[in-house]
């Protein structure tokens, strides 16, 4: 009994260096090396270097001259990392469309969206501009919510809506695989992209 005790934590010795050390390292090192940007987490980097953020993480802008992202509910002032969630309501949920204390509605979101980007009452809004994406964290919105936004943003820049509208497209990214979902925009990148237009620093909320 005793030699087979032995026998076993020796296996599990073995199989806790192979499987929790160096096969961790290999595949680390295989992915550094094959894909650099991917596996050190797509991270963007001002010019003096210090990291803006993630190409895969949404963050807060509600400053006007800049693209806004779709809502969130990680955490309680959105976008949190530590708290990626979403808001677990249905689409028959009573809060989900009307609102609560502290917590805005699709109708609440409607007519935000609606104000900021000096729409019509009538006029119809983006469905990613007023609902929350499951992990709260989705650093992207539509090509039709970025274009609704781009007169706002061109008018707080003082640039031609055009040239925005023109930076909305070559920020664009395609579907995936060329047929799984629909075509977006990097809120992060093309917010990026905005202020090498005017110079102007990036600041988010």
């Amino acid at each position: 009994m005793f030699k087979t005790l032995l026998q076993s934590l020796r296996m599990n010795l073995i199989l806790m260096v192979l499987v929790g050390l160096i096969f961790p390292l290999i595949v680390t090192s295989l992915a550094s090396s094959i894909f650099p940007d991917q596996a050190n987490g797509s991270l963007l980097h001002a010019k003096d270097g210090h990291i803006i953020g993630s190409k895969l993480i949404g963050q807060s802008f509600n400053g006007p001259q800049y693209f806004h992202p779709r809502p969130s509910a990680a955490g309680s002032n959105g976008y949190s990392g530590e708290a990626s969630s979403g808001t677990n309501l249905g689409p028959t949920s009573a809060k989900l469309i009307g609102g609560s204390e502290g917590f805005d509605g699709v109708k609440q979101l409607v007519q935000k969206y609606q104000q900021e980007n000096n729409l019509k009452a009538d006029d119809k809004v983006p469905v990613d501009a007023v609902t929350r994406s499951a992990s709260g964290l989705d650093p992207h919105i539509s090509e039709a919510n970025a274009l609704l936004q781009a007169k706002r943003v061109a008018a707080k820049r003082g640039l031609p809506l055009a040239q925005v509208e023109g930076l909305i497209r070559s920020n664009s990214e395609d579907r995936q695989l060329g047929f799984l979902g629909e075509p977006r925009v990097n809120v992060l990148t093309l917010n990026i992209a905005l202020n090498q237009l005017g110079g102007v620093q990036l600041v988010h909320d």
